[in-house]
C-alpha cells in the first residue's frame, strides 16, 4: 500500500512541479556516474571489440546495481527512523523518476518560440530534447522533430516508469532510469559506441520491450478521449510500428502520427552525417506548429489513464492477498 501512496503523491507532484532546475535530481547524478566510469572503465579494458563490450556491459551493471541499491538503503534506514519520514522520501523519489510536465515544459518551449517565428531559439531549445542536428531545420521540421519527441517519451519517460515503480517502488524505478539513461548516454551506433555501448543498448531494448506495448495501446485509448483520430491511430500502429531502428521507439509515434494523421520520422542529420530513416504515418496533411500542444495533450491523457489503470490494478493486488 506504500507504494500505492508513493506513486500517487509522486504523480501529483510532478504534474505540479515538473524537474526544476534548481532541485537536485537523481538523474543528473547517476549521469555522473556513467560519465566518470566510463573514464575509468576506458582505461581499464582494452580498446578491442570484446574489451570495449565488456567494459561497457561491467559499466552497466555497476550503474544499475547502485542506482537500485542505493535507494532501497536510503528507504530502509529512513522506515527504522519513522514510517511517515519513509512514505515521504518514497513520494519525492516517485516524483524524480516521472518527466510528465519537464516533457510537456521542454516541448512547449520550442513550440512558443515557433509561434513567435524565433527560429533560432526554437532550434536551440529542440536541441535541448532531441539527439539529432537542429541548426538548419525549417519549421515543419523542426515541429515534427518536437512531436517525434515527446510521442517516443511518452512511453520511456512517463508510462515505463510508471510501471516500473508500481510493480517495486523507487528502487526498482531508478534501475530503470538507470537503464535508460545509460542507452542515451552511451548506446549510440558510432565508432566510440559502438560495441562499449552495446549491452546498455541491448539492455534498454529489452526492458522497454513490453512498456512500450502498453504505452501504444493506452495512448490509442487516449486519442479516443482526447477526440483524436483513434481509429486512424490503431491502424498506423499496427502498420508502422516497427519502422525504426529500434524496436520500440516506433510504437507510441506510430500511435501519435495516426491520432494526427500526420506524417513522422524519415531521414535526419546526426553529428553532420545524413541516417536513413523508415517514414511513420501517412501524409494525410502538413504537420502544424499546434500539433505539439495537441501531442503533449495526448501525452498527458495517456499519462491518466496509465496512473489510474496500474495503481487500480495495485490496489486489487494488495487487497487480494
Amino acid at each position: 500500500m506504500e507504494i500505492l501512496i508513493a506513486v500517487l503523491i509522486g504523480f501529483i507532484l510532478d504534474l505540479i512541479f515538473g524537474d526544476p532546475l534548481w532541485l537536485p535530481h537523481p538523474i543528473r547524478l547517476i549521469g555522473f556516474l556513467i560519465s566518470t566510469g566510463e573514464k575509468i572503465i576506458r582505461k581499464v579494458f582494452p580498446e578491442t571489440k570484446k574489451g570495449e563490450f565488456l567494459g561497457g556491459a561491467v559499466l552497466t551493471i555497476l550503474v544499475t546495481a547502485v542506482s537500485f541499491f542505493v535507494p532501497l538503503l536510503i528507504l530502509y534506514l529512513a522506515s527504522n527512523l519513522n514510517i511517515y519520514l519513509k512514505l515521504a522520501i518514497h513520494s519525492i523519489f516517485c516524483y524524480q523518476i516521472l518527466a510528465t510536465k519537464s516533457l510537456k515544459t521542454e516541448s512547449m518551449r520550442v513550440y512558443y518560440h515557433l509561434i513567435e517565428k524565433d527560429m533560432v531559439n526554437a532550434r536551440k531549445y529542440l536541441s535541448w530534447i532531441v539527439g539529432r542536428d537542429t541548426q538548419n531545420l525549417n519549421e515543419e521540421e523542426i515541429t515534427k522533430a518536437a512531436v517525434e519527441t515527446v510521442a517516443e517519451n511518452t512511453s520511456d519517460g512517463v508510462i515505463a516508469p510508471l510501471i516500473f515503480i508500481v510493480l517495486g517502488g523507487a528502487p526498482l524505478g531508478f534501475l530503470y532510469k538507470a537503464i535508460n539513461t545509460l542507452d542515451s548516454m552511451i548506446g549510440y551506433k558510432n565508432d566510440k559506441y559502438l560495441f562499449f555501448g552495446r549491452f546498455a543498448a541491448k539492455l534498454d531494448d529489452a526492458v522497454n520491450f513490453l512498456p512500450a506495448i502498453i504505452s501504444a495501446y493506452i495512448m490509442i485509448a487516449a486519442s479516443f478521449i482526447t477526440g483524436l483520430d483513434y481509429k486512424n491511430a490503431y491502424k498506423i500502429y499496427k502498420r508502422d510500428k516497427r519502422n525504426h531502428s529500434s524496436p520500440n521507439s516506433a510504437k507510441t509515434e506510430s500511435v501519435c502520427a495516426g491520432a494526427l494523421n500526420v506524417q513522422l520520422a524519415g531521414d535526419a542529420y546526426y553529428f553532420g552525417r545524413v541516417v536513413k530513416k523508415q517514414t511513420i504515418g501517412d501524409r494525410n496533411r502538413t504537420i502544424q506548429i499546434e500539433d505539439i500542444e495537441l501531442t503533449n495533450r495526448l501525452m498527458y491523457a495517456t499519462a491518466i489513464i496509465a496512473v489510474v489503470l496500474l495503481c487500480g490494478i495495485r490496489m486489487v493486488m494488495v487487497l487480494a492477498f
